[in-house]
């Protein structure tokens, strides 16, 4: 566990809690950590919901899976991230997504109840880590907020446009790097492969982006607010 105290010191559910009582807490709230090769499922859709999961190292994806197959990302999670809350909090009793993971990685999974019902010690963190949840959950929502922003866009154009105009947003910067490769942005804006890479290279003749690999340079604002 010592390896990941720095991971769990970065983590917005341990925000505002002393580093030196993580180990007491983590015992307290029975948390389990297991290590997922590259592809192996954290949780399969239909497994029961209920658990917290942190990411100590790596990267995992919640993807959902329709009827034929087509994949959509519906969120990323790397070291020191969350994920499973939104699903944990809302009392569903199984998973409607798949949580799998993108690479090779260590998870740690703790019962939701046990963060959000106070145990019979009253450990004085239950409160923070209860806000601290709260402000994830929230935080979550406002990220699908946007992710359904770009993706009911009509067409696979508009789609990548308006999510590669989001990002250089939140970089603060007309140049930047995405963490996607091609098969994994057309999951998460949920459109065809052959169709986004054809997209990127007529914005590219457009002289609109310019692109090399996960690298993007917005050469002028090619879509409205």
């Amino acid at each position: 566990m010592k390896n990941f105290l720095k991971a769990l010191d970065n983590c917005p559910i341990f925000d505002s809690i002393n580093s030196d009582h993580v180990s007491a807490m983590l015992d307290c709230l029975g948390a389990k950590t297991h290590k997922y090769r590259k592809g192996n499922y954290i949780f399969s859709a239909g497994d029961k919901a209920g658990s917290v999961g942190i990411v100590l190292s790596g990267k995992v994806q919640i993807v959902r899976t329709d009827y034929y197959g087509n994949r959509s990302i519906i969120g990323e999670m790397k070291t020191s991230q969350t994920f499973g809350e939104n699903f944990a909090c809302s009392d569903i009793e199984h998973m409607p997504m798949d949580v799998i993971a993108a690479e090779d990685s260590y998870v740690m999974l703790i019962n939701a109840r046990r963060i959000t019902r106070t145990c019979s010690h009253a450990c004085a963190f239950h409160n923070r880590m209860i806000f601290n949840l709260l402000k994830i959950v929230t935080r979550k929502n406002l990220m699908l907020e946007e992710k359904i922003s770009v993706t009911s866009r009509r067409t696979t154009r508009d789609k990548l446009l308006a999510y590669l105009v989001m990002t250089a947003k939140k970089k603060g910067s007309d140049s930047f790097v995405i963490p996607y490769d091609r098969q994994t942005l057309a999951d998460y804006l949920g459109v065809d492969r052959s169709g986004l890479s054809a997209e990127i290279s007529k914005l590219c003749k457009e002289n609109l982006i310019r692109c090399h690999k996960s690298n993007f340079t917005l050469l002028q604002n090619p879509v409205d607010d």
